[in-house]
């Protein structure tokens, strides 16, 4: 398995990031890495839908779990690549009673160990970028 990290500090509540996450459709406003996404259902374990990343096709995600103001992860299975994508963001507070925020992605599967490594760093550059673009917009967001 190949995973990487990434926490921010924010005065944003966590209920004011919870309503952009559990909202699918401001994903493409905070994260320039997504040109699309649909959910089939509501934001909670075991809906899915699709997302389209910047410049791909668009790919299946399910979503496995979401706990309103704690956070959620989801998974996309990459079709032939014998590797399963997981995205692991949870909210929490600091030590300095300001809202944690960890974004965590992890690739697992027969070819991980190959395409991890290969893939992951891509995939993971723009996400300290992404997590201040949410702590931004969750500012605004004012709860």
């Amino acid at each position: 398995m190949w995973s990487f990290e990434h926490s921010v500090e924010t005065t944003a509540s966590s209920a004011a990031i919870w309503k952009l996450y559990s909202d699918v459709t401001t994903w493409p406003v905070w994260d320039a890495g997504i040109s699309a996404i649909e959910l089939d259902g509501p934001f909670a374990a075991g809906s899915t839908g699709t997302i389209t990343p910047m410049g791909q096709d668009a790919l299946r995600f399910r979503i496995l779990s979401a706990t309103p103001g704690k956070g959620f992860s989801d998974e996309t299975e990459i079709p032939g690549a014998g590797v399963v994508i997981r995205f692991i963001h949870t909210l929490g507070e600091a030590p300095s009673g300001k809202t944690k925020v960890t974004h965590r992605v992890e690739i697992d599967g027969s070819a991980a160990d190959t395409l991890g490594p290969q893939i992951g760093q891509s995939m993971t550059e723009g996400i300290p970028e992404t997590m201040d673009s949410l702590v931004r917009h969750a500012l605004h967001v004012g709860l």
